[in-house]
């Protein structure tokens, strides 16, 4: 199920502040969390992460 267009371009904008994976709140994503770096990846966050 994909992601509402609202909170993708929420988490865009939160990702783009930091060089680790965050969850749309702007809380680091537990490496263990495999779920939600899951969801992380497929709907293409990485790609905005603060290098």
């Amino acid at each position: 199920m994909p992601l509402d267009e609202r909170i993708k371009k929420n988490w865009i904008a939160i990702q783009q502040k930091h060089s680790v994976p965050v969850n749309a709140l702007g809380v680091k994503i537990n490496p263990k969390d495999e779920k939600t770096l899951k969801v992380w990846r497929e709907e293409g966050i990485d790609a905005y992460m603060k290098k």
